[in-house]
């Protein structure tokens, strides 16, 4: 009987709708071209949410990079477009992890407070050995880098590239 009354449940957790499995990637549209990135919903359960939450939102379509420092990162996520801007949601709790910043990883923007990041991210042109345990990794760049690479540089970026349209599977 115990048995009968596991197996049940264990039914009935696959067809609960909280089960859902989280969404594992956020393809970027930019005038650069596409970039898909692999969310790390293992390390970073609430980022990686968030992040999917805002592009099913539609919140990043027509958002500018409006941060790009050569050889550092290419920011974005800011619908102002001028660094200080973020979603209707909360701020996030930090989910930092040792999972380093090298090429093609993706982190989350934030203040000087630990527990700022909101909507905010950025893909690292290099290694930035600096970032490590100090902020929170989401994702990393698993095609696209090339378009990445290309995006224009400025602080802030005139005439900016941006996400043409941000979906999740």
């Amino acid at each position: 009987m115990i048995r009968v009354i596991a197996a049940f449940a264990l039914v009935l957790c696959a067809l609960s709708p909280s089960s859902a499995q989280a969404p594992s990637t956020l393809t970027l549209e930019t005038t650069k071209g596409p970039v898909v990135i692999r969310l790390l919903g293992d390390i970073a359960p609430k980022h990686a949410e968030r992040l999917a939450t805002l592009a099913r939102e539609g919140f990043y379509d027509g958002v500018v990079f409006h941060r790009v420092i050569d050889g550092f990162m290419a920011q974005t996520g800011d619908p102002t477009g001028t660094g200080t801007g973020g979603s209707k949601y909360p701020d996030l709790p930090a989910e930092f992890s040792r999972t380093p910043f090298v090429r093609g990883t993706v982190g989350m923007a934030r203040s000087s407070s630990p527990n700022s990041a909101n909507s905010q991210f950025f893909i690292m042109f290099g290694d930035g050995a600096f970032l490590n345990g100090q902020y929170t990794v989401v994702g990393e760049v698993v095609s696209g880098m090339e378009n990445v690479d290309q995006i224009k540089r400025g602080e802030p970026v005139k005439n900016p590239d941006k996400i043409v349209k941000a979906t999740v599977q």
